[in-house]
């Protein structure tokens, strides 16, 4: 581990290894998967606050697995990751937001969905009206929180 790589090697071999399963390379919509070099290098660089879950997730994913997650056949691999689903907590849903949030930043995945390339603010996203009657329930719970001064 070093600061530019909060990962010891075997964690960062399994992470590349769960992140393709999450993610895996489409060549119909011709996208990597989350295993693509310049996703895992985003992934390292902005990890910051998530490193010691993420390090957590991926330590209860070697114990699950018993062994490089990468060495093992297709079948077991899947029953490992419904085994992590089922019993990562906190730690697993942490590793699994990492993957999505810097796959999903990726300008070729960005292209490939028709989004500019661009941040999403100050100029905003337009969002399509939905179906409102969705938050009654919310409303109907009344003022839970405390009114801002």
């Amino acid at each position: 581990m070093s600061a530019d790589n909060p990962l010891t090697p075997r964690q960062h071999d399994d992470l590349r290894t769960i992140a393709a399963m999450i993610v895996p390379a489409s060549d119909e919509h011709k996208v990597p998967g989350a295993d693509d070099p310049a996703i895992q290098t985003d992934m390292l660089v902005t990890l910051g606050r998530d490193s010691v879950l993420v390090r957590q997730a991926l330590d209860h994913l070697a114990r699950l697995a018993g062994q490089p997650l990468a060495e093992l056949d297709a079948a077991r691999r899947d029953a490992v990751a419904q085994a992590f689903r089922s019993s990562g907590g906190a730690a697993a849903a942490t590793l699994v937001r990492v993957v999505l949030q810097c796959y999903y930043r990726d300008d070729r995945v960005l292209r490939s969905l028709g989004l500019e390339l661009r941040a999403p603010f100050p100029k905003g996203y337009v969002l399509e009206d939905g179906d409102w009657s969705l938050l009654d329930p919310v409303k109907a719970r009344g003022g839970t929180l405390r009114r801002a001064p």
